[in-house]
């Protein structure tokens, strides 16, 4: 199936020549952001212009949205710390949490450069602020004012946000975010992975990221010897690791022996669950195939038609041998978009935050049996559907949009 979806990728961002990208940019510009994280609107006309150019205005009387924007305040902005002399190391292995135990806060980095997914990140704002903080990344304080008129502009409160001025590369930042557990000192720790998955992309920022935001929480960050993407990485937060196999291709110099002994360096596991890596989709990870609903309990994708049953079909039998109780979740056929684009939609790719089960949909009619399925999986949560049609174009939706933050007084071991 060939789709001519908007990309929320930053195809601009290319290592390509200078001259090359010089001569495209008015290009680009004329029917995208482009560098707009970069250079945010500049006066408050210019911040309504871009709602309105980006149809994310209420209503079509600009004049006066420019009236409420004049007399909206500056949200305040939190910047972490620059790095100190001396910070405290982490005593590894730490315990990572499973995602059902409390949470503190769920990370998001806000879609500046994206107007079509403002509409599902206010959603999941809105869904997360009643039971959990939204730590929220903006490029400036520009951006953080203007996404602030925008969720109250749609009637979100921003009370529940802290405003973190910490510019990244991109928004997938499930992938790029720490790693946060418990030391063997019973701390709350941060083990940030090397995030370099795409050759052609700059990541330097988004690399980066997870230490200045550890010193933000004041937590010990520790940088890990292998790479990987947080996608990969499901834990049950007693003693099991599940990863796809994609983890050994991104550490091609590494035998399979050597990536676990170096995972079991940075976390306490006592088995690692290794499953299929499905076949024409991008970025290999596990979230793509299975949700934890609890300790005993898995949600797996099951394809409907035969593309990557064999895979998906193999994840199943691997779960269901290891002991879970696992719950079979429909999976959209999948398409090209623009005939480049392998898009994998997948309803495993949810988040638990405190009580809630943040669900993607995609406006098609197997939305109303996953959301069931979850219904039946997870009777203890409320399940929240978040359309995600526009995020799949950029290869995941809400577990790829948001990363897990666990309360800093858990203890080491589960209860």
């Amino acid at each position: 199936m060939l789709r001519f979806n908007f990309i929320p990728y930053p195809l601009w961002r290319r290592r390509i020549p200078a001259p090359l990208k010089a001569a495209l940019r008015p290009v680009w510009s004329a029917f995208t952001t482009a560098d707009a994280d970069a250079q945010p609107p500049a006066s408050d006309p210019a911040m309504i212009d871009y709602l309105v150019r980006g149809r994310l205005l209420v209503g079509d009387d600009a004049r006066r949205a420019l009236d409420a924007l004049r007399a909206f305040p500056m949200p305040e902005l939190h910047t972490p710390p620059a790095a100190p002399t001396e910070s405290p190391t982490a005593a590894l292995p730490l315990r990572i949490q499973a995602q059902w135990e409390p949470l503190e806060a769920v990370l998001m980095a806000f879609p500046v450069l994206y107007p079509p997914l403002w509409a599902s990140h206010a959603a999941m704002i809105a869904a997360v602020a009643p039971v959990a903080r939204v730590d929220l990344l903006v490029p400036s304080a520009e951006w953080a004012r203007l996404a602030a008129f925008y969720l109250d502009q749609h009637e979100i409160s921003a009370d529940g946000v802290r405003w973190i001025s910490l510019p990244t590369d991109d928004i997938w930042i499930r992938d790029y975010a720490p790693f946060f557990g418990v030391d063997a000192h019973g701390r709350r720790a941060a083990v940030g992975a090397v995030y370099d998955p795409l050759p052609h992309y700059p990541q330097e920022r988004d690399d980066a990221m997870g230490a200045a935001y550890a010193r933000l929480i004041g937590a010990p960050f520790v940088k890990l010897d292998i790479h990987t993407e947080g996608g990969n990485l499901w834990t049950d937060g007693a003693g099991t690791l599940i990863m796809s196999e994609d983890i050994y291709a991104r550490n091609p110099a590494l035998t399979p022996d050597q990536v676990e002994r170096g995972l079991r360096r940075a976390f306490a596991f006592e088995r690692l669950i290794v499953t299929p890596k499905l076949r024409h989709e991008e970025t290999g990870h596990v979230d793509l195939l299975v949700k934890l609903a609890d300790a005993q309990t898995a949600l797996v994708s099951t394809p409907a038609i035969p593309f990557n049953r064999d895979a998906l079909r193999q994840a199943s039998s691997i779960l269901r041998q290891a002991g879970y109780r696992v719950f079979d979740l429909p999976a959209p056929p999948p398409y090209l978009n623009w005939g480049i684009f392998p898009i994998w939609r997948s309803y495993t790719n949810a988040l638990t935050v405190n009580g809630r089960v943040l669900v993607p949909t995609f406006g098609i009619s197997l939305d109303a049996l996953a959301l069931a399925i979850y219904r039946e999986a997870m009777p203890d949560c409320v399940v929240i559907p978040i359309d995600c049609a526009a995020a799949a174009n950029g290869g995941g939706a809400v577990h790829c949009l948001t990363h897990d933050v666990p309360r800093a007084n858990l203890q080491s071991d589960p209860q």
